[in-house]
């Protein structure tokens, strides 16, 4: 059975901020580097990156070949601990993406391995390109990265961690023959460990000069690779004891930090954030008043006319304005761009005295061909597609429409960039269905499907604060008492 390393990373700028994630799958006999993945993420946390270039590197490995069996390294203690089933995931931003990476291979074909960072620095590496990348506003390119020889040439620098000799010089004989490397032994010499008498042999062997071509290069590899690999598994055989004295230290120090949590949280009140955690960011959820389609259950999103409000919705907006007036707790107003919410926003925003922000990301999902139809109207015209929307959330409505997962991922990265933005302090959201239970349904760690299963009136009023320490707390959903 094949074997396969995964290494990767993710970082943010910011946690939240710009993020992006790299992951490079390599041949566990070899060390040679098969596959490369890097993507920036757009606004998200430093764990969600990782996550995100964990599951990359697992899918990678899967289409290379599905029957083998995987060992994952990162540097990111939290999602080694989680995989590994010893620590919970709580985060619900992390949960789908921890339930995804685990369905990717069969339970016991894939197994975690935490690694200090300088051992993590090829995925490391892609991951910085990638942000990058998206700072530029462009997309990560493999055939334009260089982390696979950068890594290379930083190890050559020094000796190097236990194991990386093989995978060196792998690195350098796949860079050579697909003509990246330049002529000549002195770039062997740059890009391989040289302490290691097999690698430096490969340098200095005229079988495997540059000139003699890439052929020549992998005769000499493979007769060197025995003893390469021998020197290698006796230094990783160190390092493995070293790591797991490390990791005993460790999981010392996180079973400390563990009682220390549960103690905290024994003396807070009970389902609330302890004291110390500071005043949360505090999210009432508006959505907006009626438009001329709502009494008549239609699909209105983001992709069709954009109604205004009839007389009923401004009458709602200016009960829900009088509400929030008289509660006065409300320090800012941020709007999603269509219409119906920009003026809903505009009526309670002029009661309260405060300007308007607007916020792409609070926009209603996009209903693609359903928009305008009733759901029985859907269900006659396109049944296949409706049933497959009902069943799934990644499936997407007729026309190219967003699908829930989309929306979902959409709504998580607005509302990290929000609460980083109104950090203790009371904003309302004017946003519409979708976006508003999509937030409770995250702040709950509830399935996809539980979006069916809310109620959420025109104008009604929902509340979800956000703590320091990443966790939610629901107070309200779907008060419509100001209406009656």
């Amino acid at each position: 059975m094949r074997e396969f390393i995964v290494e990767a990373d993710g970082g943010s700028r910011g946690n939240p901020g710009p993020a992006g994630y790299g992951a490079v799958v390599s041949d566990a006999a070899t060390g040679e580097t098969l596959r490369e993945a890097a993507e920036y993420i757009g606004v998200a946390t430093n764990n969600v990156a990782e996550y995100r270039g964990l599951l990359a590197g697992l899918r990678a490995a899967h289409e290379l070949d599905p029957a083998a069996t995987v060992h994952v390294r990162m540097d990111s203690k939290l999602v080694v601990e989680q995989m590994s089933g010893r620590w919970k995931i709580k985060h619900p931003d992390m949960k789908p993406l921890a339930a995804e990476a685990a369905r990717v291979f069969p339970p016991g074909r894939v197994t975690y391995e935490w690694i200090p960072r300088e051992r993590n620095k090829h995925a490391d590496r892609l991951a910085n390109e990638a942000m990058d990348a998206g700072a530029r506003g462009e997309q990560w390119s493999e055939s334009a990265s260089t982390a696979e020889l950068d890594t290379s040439a930083g190890a050559a620098a020094s000796s190097g961690p236990p194991g990386d000799a093989a995978a060196g010089a792998a690195r350098v004989r796949g860079a050579l023959a697909e003509g990246r490397a330049a002529a000549g032994t002195d770039h062997l010499a740059e890009a391989a460990d040289t302490d290691t008498p097999a690698a430096q042999a490969e340098a200095d062997t005229p079988g495997v000069r540059a000139d003699a071509g890439a052929q020549g290069v992998r005769a000499g590899a493979e007769a060197d690779a025995r003893s390469v690999k021998a020197e290698a598994d006796a230094r990783a055989a160190k390092a493995d004891a070293d790591t797991r004295a490390a990791k005993a230290d460790a999981d010392t120090r996180a079973a400390k930090a563990d009682a220390d949590t549960r103690a905290a949280k024994a003396v807070a009140t009970p389902g609330w954030a302890p004291a110390d955690m500071g005043a949360p960011a505090t999210f009432v959820l508006l959505r907006h008043g009626e438009t001329p389609l709502t009494p008549q259950k239609r699909f209105s999103g983001s992709g069709g006319t954009d109604p205004s409000l009839s007389d009923v919705g401004r009458e709602q907006a200016e009960r829900a304005a009088a509400l929030l007036a008289r509660r006065g707790t409300i320090q800012a107003v941020v709007s999603s761009p269509l219409t119906r919410t920009r003026e809903t926003a505009g009526i309670v925003a002029a009661r309260l005295g405060l300007d308007v922000s607007v916020d792409d990301g609070l926009r209603e999902t996009d209903f693609g061909a359903w928009e305008g139809l009733t759901f029985a109207e859907v269900r006659e015209r396109h049944p296949d597609d409706l049933n497959a929307w009902l069943a799934s959330p990644d499936a997407e409505p007729t026309g190219g429409g967003e699908s829930f997962a989309a929306t979902g991922t959409r709504i998580a990265a607005t509302r990290d960039k929000l609460v980083a933005a109104y950090a203790g302090r009371t904003v309302l959201l004017v946003t519409h269905v979708t976006p508003i239970k999509t937030l409770v349904r995250l702040a709950l760690g509830a399935p996809p499907e539980s979006l069916f299963r809310m109620e959420l009136s025109a104008a009604s009023l929902s509340v979800v604060a956000y703590y320091a320490d990443g966790n939610a707390s629901v107070r309200l959903l779907n008060d419509t008492s100001h209406l009656r």
